[in-house]
């Protein structure tokens, strides 16, 4: 059953409460949760430490830490700012977990992926335009010029889609790090979500890399380490929901007003006898072929792609830039 059942998600965290939902326990992925009530910030750390649970889970081997703040979509300079902090800081422990911080002097590279022309996939592009790239400085003046005894290198590109380019990402990718050299890519990308509430108000930063497009179903080849020979961080946000999904959360909430009422009580007793795949499927063939394979997204996406966009790059300035002054 659960092969057959397959919503699309680009979260592990979501992977993981499907899993308990159906009261299934997963050998090899371990979840551990915080929550800070004052910022009203969720931090959830997934850790698949198997290679059964990487099956099971459908995700690579490797840790996944998801940050979900309902105030994120929220114009609040403040309260960014403590997210990027946030983000500096995770991004901080996968690089140190990877065991490369012990170099002085870090080379970056940060990919942007994503489609600039279509704005839910915006966000890799966004925030390359905020990042604050310094390897030319470096390369041409030095590291005192950053004013700085030790200086990271950080470079970005924007490597576009297929569809514009004609080239595989990770053929871009690939002669760019043959050219300059890396220690370290980080790939920013928009991702696909199972739940709505989640949209626009979760980061999940993985060490795994990435599979450009997989979350709407457009299979890529991965940016991951096996693919560019150095290790690849992944950061994204979800910014597109199956339609699917939304019919089905309706449904569910349906059922629950049937249960309510008397004289419709008996229908939900038949919806409930079905499980979630089967559910699932009756909402695909309702819902088809008009809305299958369409992807909704909120209608101020541009607003919130822009600003979350500069609380990642901010985050990453603070890491890359700030760092070593501190």
């Amino acid at each position: 059953m659960l092969e057959k059942y397959s919503i699309r998600t680009d979260l592990a965290l979501e992977e993981k409460e499907r899993f308990e939902a159906d009261n299934v326990e997963v050998q090899g992925v371990v979840l551990e949760e915080e929550y800070d009530e004052e910022k009203e910030i969720r931090i959830s750390r997934v850790r698949i430490e198997t290679e059964n649970g990487a099956k099971v889970m459908g995700k690579p081997v490797g840790t996944y830490l998801t940050l979900e703040a309902p105030n994120l979509a929220v114009p609040d300079e403040g309260y960014h700012r403590e997210i990027s902090e946030k983000l500096s800081g995770f991004i901080r422990e996968l690089i140190e977990a990877k065991g490369i911080q012990e170099k002085d002097d870090l080379s970056v590279l940060i990919v942007g992926l994503g489609n600039r022309q279509v704005t839910p996939d915006a966000l890799g592009p966004f925030v390359v335009d905020n990042l604050c790239v310094t390897r030319h400085i470096v390369k041409e003046y030095g590291k005192y010029a950053m004013g700085m005894e030790h200086a990271n290198m950080v470079s970005a590109i924007v490597p576009g889609v297929m569809g514009q380019t004609g080239m595989e990402t990770v053929e871009i990718v690939k002669g760019v790090i043959e050219e300059t050299k890396p220690d370290i890519v980080i790939a920013v990308d928009a991702l696909a979500a199972r739940n709505s509430r989640r949209l626009n108000r979760t980061v999940q930063i993985a060490d795994t890399g990435i599979n450009p497009g997989s979350g709407v179903g457009n299979h890529r080849n991965g940016l991951t380490k096996e693919s560019l020979g150095i290790p690849v961080i992944a950061i994204g946000v979800p910014t597109v929901v199956d339609a699917a999904t939304i019919v089905n959360d309706t449904m569910e909430n349906l059922i629950q007003a049937l249960e309510t009422s008397d004289m419709l009580k008996g229908v939900g007793d038949v919806l409930r006898t079905y499980n979630a795949a089967e559910k699932y499927e009756l909402v695909k063939e309702l819902i088809s072929p008009h809305l299958n394979g369409m992807f909704m997204t909120p209608k101020d996406v541009d607003e919130m792609v822009k600003q979350i966009s500069y609380t990642i790059s901010e985050g990453m300035n603070m890491l890359f830039t700030n760092a070593k002054q501190a």
